[in-house]
């Protein structure tokens, strides 16, 4: 592991020689994406493996450097905005590859094309989504646990019975569940506009800005000791702490963002050579590839017993994600059309945006006794998994329009599970929500300066 190494210096410097093979690949052959709907590398000679392996590399070593570069910021500002920026920054991929479905889908306004590529945004931003929760909130949780084992980590709990060990959430990340909470359920109602419009942008940026105005208010915390690279920074004094903090987060979000890109086109050129069809791969392939400087760099602060910063890290990504993102995805869109307009889209993806916002409701339904057990993050993989690999098999068995029908059902069947348990947990949960609601208003008014106190637990 790379923050192993001896001195911090060393780890830094490993860190940037893996971004290294990219960096000279992108200056010597260049990679851009034409005006088509997906990602194109016009150099022939860039095999596919080798831009996975190039770009993937690009990726870890530029995780490392963001993570170190959010920790070290955790002297300066408070804890919850720097792991805000880690958010956004690492999600930054994400962001590109959908704003260039959505300029297309704007660029091609009217035309099969343009609805396509609407589609496609969609696809694109709904299985992101579903990946983080599905995939990086269970998988973190289960390797929190499993590394608990050697890590020692003080926020696992480890109960008697079948698969009850469990997480413990900061609850202090109350506000982002509560924002997350007010976003997922303005997405339900989302699809039945035909579009996310201008009025979808004004509430879901506007919120994302209020929860960012919020916690940049906040006290700067005593946060736990940290070690290697982000303790050596640290020692530094404040004008070369904060130069190195911003290098770190400029850089890394500049290899990320233009990385992921030949990384993603390698993968879905891979996935078409087995077979897999484009759209799927747009869907699940692509956002795994843009999702991935995410789960590395949470991965990277469990394995340093810190995974209270990486569950609110993923928290705050999933936040950022179900707000900014859904609302720029318009801006992009009117923008590419020249006028002010409304990014369409069909009853596939509206059926995509309620198994989404399905999901969302029933993990945070599970978090709001603030922990995740085992059982909790297995059922969210489970279903997760089950889903997809269902989706799949009738994409590959069955022929239009007989799959199109089938694969409806599925996500209307999959919606209807999610929220079902999603809402009976909230039931069987009341006494968390008020002390949910309690923490949040806490957390407002310490903001604005009416109040220092934390409320009660609530058990």
């Amino acid at each position: 592991m790379i923050g192993r190494l001896r001195h911090p210096l060393v780890a830094v410097a490993a860190a940037l020689l893996l971004t290294l093979p990219f960096i000279a690949l992108f200056v010597t052959h260049g990679y851009h994406l034409d005006p088509a709907s997906t990602p194109t590398n016009p150099h022939t000679n860039i095999s596919p493996p080798v831009a996975v392996l190039a770009g993937g590399l690009a990726i870890l070593g530029a995780a490392f450097l963001l993570a170190w570069g959010a920790e070290t910021a955790e002297k300066d500002v408070p804890t919850a905005f720097a792991i805000a920026v880690l958010a956004v920054l690492a999600v930054a991929p994400e962001y590109a590859v959908d704003a260039l479905y959505a300029w297309n889908a704007g660029a091609f306004e009217g035309t099969a094309r343009g609805m396509e590529a609407a589609n496609l945004a969609i696809a694109n931003m709904t299985g992101a989504n579903r990946i983080l929760i599905g995939l990086g909130w269970s998988g973190i949780a289960l390797f929190t646990i499993y590394r608990a084992k050697r890590t020692g980590d003080s926020a696992v709990i480890q109960r008697t019975g079948f698969l009850t060990d469990a997480v413990a959430i900061d609850r202090d990340i109350s506000l982002e569940i509560t924002f997350l909470l007010a976003a997922t359920a303005y997405a339900f109602f989302i699809p039945l506009g035909n579009g996310i419009g201008i009025v979808d942008t004004i509430v879901l940026v506007g919120l994302f800005a209020l929860y960012i105005l919020i916690i940049i208010r906040g006290d700067i915390e005593e946060t736990d000791a940290h070690i290697g690279v982000p303790a050596y920074f640290q020692a530094y004094s404040k004008g070369p702490r904060v130069a190195v903090v911003l290098f770190l987060f400029a850089f890394s979000g500049v290899v990320i963002f233009e990385a992921v890109h030949p990384f993603a086109l390698g993968l879905e050129e891979l996935g078409t050579a087995l077979g897999v069809p484009p759209f799927f791969m747009i869907q699940w392939l692509a956002p795994l590839a843009s999702e991935s400087p995410e789960l590395i760099v949470v991965a990277y602060l469990v394995n340093k017993a810190r995974s209270t910063a990486g569950f609110n890290a993923l928290i705050s990504s999933k936040l950022n994600q179900w707000t900014l993102l859904i609302g720029t995805l318009a801006i992009v869109y009117s923008i590419a059309a020249g006028q002010i307009g409304t990014l369409s889209f069909d009853q596939k993806q509206a059926a995509e945006i309620w198994i989404t916002a399905a999901q969302s409701l029933f993990a945070l339904a599970i978090l709001l006794n603030f922990e995740i057990s085992i059982r909790e993050a297995v059922t969210l993989l489970v279903l997760f998994v089950s889903q997809v690999v269902a989706e799949f098999y009738v994409i590959q068995t069955y022929a239009e329009p007989a799959a199109a029908d089938i694969g409806l059902l599925i996500l209307y069947g999959y919606t209807g599970v999610y929220t079902f348990f999603g809402i009976g947990l909230f039931l069987m949960r009341t006494g968390s929500v008020r002390e949910l609601i309690a923490h949040t208003v806490s957390d407002i008014r310490t903001a604005i300066g009416r109040d220092t106190t934390q409320p009660d637990r609530v058990d």
